[in-house]
């Protein structure tokens, strides 16, 4: 891991990311431009399937059931998305985040969840995160192209990349499921 600040600093009561805007930055136009697309791929944007419609009216028991050749459950994968989201968010904004071993800390224990609640507030944190994620982002203060300092290259744009990049998968084999299925 590096520490070397390039156009970052933190400040010293904040474990946020925040930039010192310098010559070295993009100019308005394109910063505003690649927030706004990468903005639309955690929306849902383009050819993505919505999380929202994909677990929607997801009946209670049928969340821990598994299809045939498939190796996942709608509640395996939500709760897969949720950990590995917090994750990648926690590490983009707090120095002290250390992250759980990889990959079994990134996957849940059981194949179903123990009730309706966990099942709801999974899906409650996991769009929390999500716009959580949004707002860095969003931020104009977060300089998407500097490196993480806590990280070892990473910059808050690869993990807003990564985070899209990991949900549209994984919402595609819910979508799979929930098809298989016949929800």
């Amino acid at each position: 891991m590096t520490n070397k600040t390039t156009r970052k600093s933190i400040k010293p009561s904040s474990n946020k990311v925040r930039s010192k805007k310098k010559a070295s930055s993009p100019p308005a136009k394109i910063d505003q431009s690649v927030r706004d697309h990468v903005l639309y791929l955690l929306k849902d944007g383009g050819a993505h399937v919505s999380f929202a419609a994909t677990v929607a009216d997801w009946p209670l028991q049928l969340v821990g059931v598994r299809v045939a050749s498939f190796p996942h459950t709608a509640w395996m994968l939500l709760e897969h998305m949720r950990l590995a989201q917090w994750d990648i968010l926690e590490f983009s904004r707090n120095r002290k985040h250390v992250s759980s071993a990889w990959p079994e800390g990134d996957w849940p224990a059981s194949e179903k969840p123990q009730n309706e609640k966990a099942w709801t507030s999974a899906i409650a944190a996991f769009k929390k995160d999500l716009r959580t994620m949004q707002q860095l982002v969003s931020d104009p203060r977060i300089d998407l192209f500097a490196k993480i300092p806590w990280g070892d290259g990473q910059t808050v744009l690869r993990e807003a990349l990564l985070l899209a990049d990991h949900n549209a998968y994984h919402l595609g084999q819910l979508a799979m499921l929930r098809k298989s299925i016949g929800v």
